[in-house]
């Protein structure tokens, strides 16, 4: 065999080898190219999945209704009952109007406007507005069990609320009480809305060219998404190239929100309260009033919730009442829920109907009656539970008030987060006048000695106060009076009690009130020195008696002058005074400086 012929078959026999090799290579590659396009292919091609409507919305059942509020799919749930949707007394109060009240013991709704209640009874067709009678094609309020319903159509007659319900494969409603101009965009061809901005995500459903979506914001970057939502009740996100031109669209409500209208006083208010006691106390009304000077308005604490029905007892005087006006002061009656605190329940008394009606009819007699000027509601035992009835309460009240000309001014504490439930706001839109008693800083049962009223903590309730009541309506209360503490070393067995990592109280804390001229006739037979303490805006005296040490923070006219300074600083309605008695004469040409 020549070389030349070698040659050829050694080439030959490698080829033989490497053909299966590149053939390997080459099938390799082209399943790499196919896994390599198929990921391309998988990566950048929308998904096709679609998230089911149910777990969308998360609704169960043929008779639940998912609610989207404002834009927002939110977690509550609505009932469809014969044709209508229905909402829980609870969303009512929370999401759409709060002036609603759910009488749960009588079984009644009730609405108040500036002038009239309008009252619908669970099961009934028919509602009243105050004594005319009315019927709706629908049963505004159901129950079942514990929860009460209340129909949309009936809760839009009185609220700003515009809806649309949907019942295609899920039953929803879109609920709007926020209006004003909203910004839209057109679809500009066929596409999806998916559940999350990606082309991943699962399609929650179609839109079609010419469709007009609602622009929502978003908080983080999505980059060449857009946040929508459509009119079938979606809310989710599309892409950007599916969309054409911008506009906008200005949503309204045809409900008009009632004005409550007010008695407001065209000057500045100058009032104090008068302790009374029983009957006799009325006695001294004129010598009281004659140690006073610029009065206009006095409230003698003549009202006292009795029973839980509804009932009241009385010190009215119209001999009382008489005098006042003679001198050209108005009469605050003032009513109160202390004195029989431990028989009688806030709750009991007002959240049911009847016994908060009567309530309010048996005020509204007496102030006719006596020719009273006003009414001075001092509810101090109210709490959350009794929050929602107590506020029904004023404004049923002050539509009778209204009717007759009487003043409605309530007390209330300085504002803070554990009695946020007394809701200063809505006080101050229903009633004449919101009363801020500006002191207890230190009260009866504090555990450390301080003032009663200083300066700053005064400055900031009314701060606090005035973010939520107009500066018209607000009056602050200050003291004229004091507190006397006495701080006693504990004994060996007191301290005994105390835990072992409680070795910060050393003392029992107490006090007692007293007026400007006693506290100084105490000090005085004590030989304690005032020294002034700015931070308090006070006189600061200290002594000590019998191995205990006696603090006080007084309140005399350069303290007062201070705080009623404040009316002017603020443009408050006015000024009151607990109590009258136990002033200093001098006080009130102090006050007048202030309040002409």
């Amino acid at each position: 065999m020549t070389a030349k012929k070698r040659r050829k078959k050694r080439r030959t026999q490698v080829n033989r080898r490497i053909a299966p090799v590149l053939a390997a290579v080459l099938l390799i590659i082209a399943v790499l190219a196919c896994m390599f396009i198929s990921y391309l292919i998988e990566k950048y091609s929308p998904s096709k999945e679609r998230m089911a409507w149910t777990e969308y919305y998360s609704v169960s059942g043929e008779d639940e209704v998912a609610v989207i509020l404002n834009n927002e799919l939110t977690d509550i749930k609505g009932r469809m009952i014969d044709g209508e949707v229905y909402v829980t007394t609870d969303t009512l109060y929370d999401y759409l109007n709060e002036r609603f009240y759910w009488d749960q013991a009588e079984n009644l709704l009730l609405y108040t406007t500036p002038t009239e209640v309008i009252t619908a009874a669970v099961g009934s067709a028919a509602y009243s507005v105050g004594s005319q009678s009315y019927t709706e094609d629908y049963v505004p309020v159901k129950v079942d069990g514990d929860t009460a319903y209340v129909a949309l159509a009936y809760i839009q007659k009185y609220t700003g609320l515009q809806y649309e319900v949907m019942t295609d494969e899920v039953n929803r409603v879109n609920l709007t009480t926020e209006f004003g101009t909203v910004d839209t965009v057109t679809v500009k061809r066929n596409a999806q809305v998916r559940y999350r901005a990606g082309i991943k995500s699962p399609i929650l459903t179609d839109v079609a060219k010419g469709d007009v979506l609602y622009v929502l914001p978003e908080e983080e970057d999505v980059g060449e998404w857009t946040k929508v939502r459509t009119s079938n009740g979606f809310i989710g996100y599309i892409r950007n190239r599916f969309l054409g031109e911008a506009g906008q669209e200005t949503l309204t409500s045809n409900y008009e929100e009632p004005v409550y209208t007010n008695i407001s006083k065209d000057y500045t208010i100058n009032m104090a309260w008068h302790q009374v006691t029983n009957s006799d106390a009325n006695s001294n009304v004129l010598e009281m009033i004659a140690n006073t000077k610029g009065l206009t308005t006095i409230s003698p604490t003549w009202f006292f919730l009795s029973d839980n029905e509804g009932n009241i007892e009385s010190l009215a005087s119209q001999t009382y009442v008489n005098y006042c006006h003679q001198n050209n002061i108005e009469v605050w009656a003032l009513v109160e829920d202390i004195k029989y605190k431990d028989t009688i329940l806030d709750y009991e008394i007002l959240s049911r109907t009847s016994s908060r009606q009567r309530l309010v009819n048996n005020l509204i007699a007496r102030a006719i009656e006596f020719d009273l000027d006003g009414l001075n509601i001092d509810f101090e035992y109210i709490n959350q539970d009794s929050a929602k009835a107590y506020l029904q309460f004023l404004r049923e009240l002050s539509i009778k008030c209204r009717q007759n000309g009487i003043v409605l001014s309530v007390d209330n504490y300085r504002p803070a987060d554990h009695n946020a439930f007394y809701d200063l706001e809505e006080q101050g839109t229903v009633v004449d006048y919101v009363i801020l008693m500006g002191y207890d800083e230190h009260y009866a049962g504090s555990e450390t000695a301080g003032s009663v009223a200083s300066i700053n903590w005064v400055r900031e309730g009314i701060e606090l106060a005035l973010e939520q009541v107009p500066a018209e309506k607000l009056i602050n209360a200050v003291p004229f009076y004091t507190r006397l503490w006495e701080e006693r070393p504990l004994t060996e067995e007191e301290l005994a009690e105390l835990s072992a990592t409680d070795t910060s109280t050393q003392v029992k804390v107490s006090s007692k009130a007293y007026g400007m001229d006693a506290i100084d006739e105490v000090l005085a037979a004590n030989g304690a020195e005032k020294t002034w303490d700015e931070t308090s805006g006070q006189y600061y005296a200290e002594y000590t008696a019998d191995g205990n040490t006696y603090k006080v923070w007084l309140e005399e006219e350069e303290s007062i002058a201070l705080k009623a300074s404040l009316i002017k600083e603020y443009n408050l309605a006015g000024i009151s005074a607990w109590k009258l008695g136990f002033e200093r004469q001098d006080i009130w040409d102090v006050i007048l400086r202030y309040v002409n």
